[in-house]
């Protein structure tokens, strides 16, 4: 394989051998991919391609090689990195880290591409913690219709449409349930609150709510193990 200038995100990267670091990218139009950077730790100084490769910096990358692992060619700046403080920046590590449990190496996903960059774009531009807490779900829903995990808002399982007053179980890869509220073995959700989801209005939701019917849908598909960015908010602001 052999990439020019691919836009590009930097998830993570982490020591490999002596001087080299092994970088985890989010890519246009290639998905994540893996890369190795040879000889980082001896371009430290200032405007050095370590300076460069950092989280949430819209990037332009050339990558060669064969297998699941790439060589990292060269890369130029692609954008302006978003300065993501306190709050936001773990929001943002929240992201990286969700990307990195739920999608496969070189799956082309250019709508989540595109969905990544406006929420990081948004929680640089978040005035208060509803803002991110927005972003973030904004984020999420689009994952979750981009790979498929998507259900039906407006309509239960069996095909009857959600009333606004009724209370609905959401069933993971399946659907919504008409439940009584005090009967339901999982978190019930309210039809008012489903409907305005459908519509995109999350804003018209409960921040609770968002990220419990988020929860439900993502659960299976970003493994058993909790991510380690949600127990860092476990006292604050909940990714």
């Amino acid at each position: 394989m052999r990439l020019q200038t691919q836009p590009a995100f930097l998830l993570h990267r982490r020591p490999f051998r002596d001087s080299s670091e092994l970088l985890d990218l989010l890519t246009l139009d290639h998905g994540r991919l893996g890369a190795v950077v040879r000889g980082l730790s001896r371009r430290r100084s200032g405007g050095s391609l370590a300076s460069l490769l950092q989280p949430f910096r819209p990037l332009l990358i050339s990558v060669t090689g064969r297998g699941d692992l790439l060589n990292l060619a060269g890369a130029e700046p692609g954008g302006t990195i978003a300065e993501l403080r306190g709050d936001a920046l773990f929001s943002g590590f929240y992201l990286n880290e969700l990307v990195l449990r739920s999608l496969h190496r070189f799956e082309p996903q250019p709508s989540v591409f595109l969905a990544y960059g406006k929420a990081v774009e948004a929680l640089g531009a978040a005035q208060v913690r509803r803002d991110e807490a927005l972003a973030l779900r904004r984020f999420e829903f689009a994952l979750i219709d981009d790979l498929g995990y998507a259900v039906d808002f407006r309509r239960t399982i069996s095909e009857v449409a959600v009333e606004a007053d009724a209370v609905y179980c959401l069933v993971p890869g399946e659907g919504l349930v008409a439940v009584d509220a005090g009967r339901s073995a999982q978190p019930p959700f309210r039809g008012e609150d489903l409907l305005a989801i459908a519509d995109g209005r999350l804003e018209a939701v409960r921040p609770a709510v968002l990220r419990g019917v988020a929860r439900q849908l993502l659960a299976d598909h970003v493994g058993p193990e909790p991510l380690r960015s949600s127990q860092v908010f476990a006292a604050g602001l909940h990714p």
